[in-house]
């Protein structure tokens, strides 16, 4: 089945970067999109990046453009998602998700995603 496995969260300082990757397995995605949500506790989950694995065209929500980066590994089948200029607001839990067949034309909405991951925190201190 399909399995999704994010790593590379942690703490650090605001202004700093960390690459989060999303290990995807247990079907072939050329034709999906792959997207990043986040939740802070007690807010709801949000968008924050996504892209068309075939073609690559990518998505992002405004309070993260210009600072985070997604884009995705062929061969090993993961995508990432490279963030930068990290601020206090981005302090979440990010999960990692596969809209497959894309329902939507344009991917950002939580509800049109098939499969989670289990989730990667992130914590910037100020």
């Amino acid at each position: 089945q399909v399995q999704l496995v994010e790593s590379g969260g942690g703490l650090v300082q605001a202004g700093g970067s960390l690459r989060l990757s999303c290990l995807a397995s247990g079907a072939t995605f050329s034709s999906d999109d792959m997207g990043w949500f986040r939740q802070a506790p007690g807010k709801e989950r949000e968008f924050v990046a996504a892209i068309r694995w075939s073609i690559g065209t990518t998505y992002y929500a405004d309070s993260v453009k210009g600072r985070f980066v997604i884009s995705r590994d062929y061969i090993n089948n993961t995508v990432y998602l490279q963030m930068s200029s990290l601020k206090p607001e981005d302090t979440a839990v990010y999960y990692c998700a596969a809209d497959k067949p894309p329902k939507s034309l344009l991917p950002t909405r939580a509800i049109s995603y098939d499969y989670w991951g289990q989730g990667t925190q992130v914590t910037v201190s100020s």
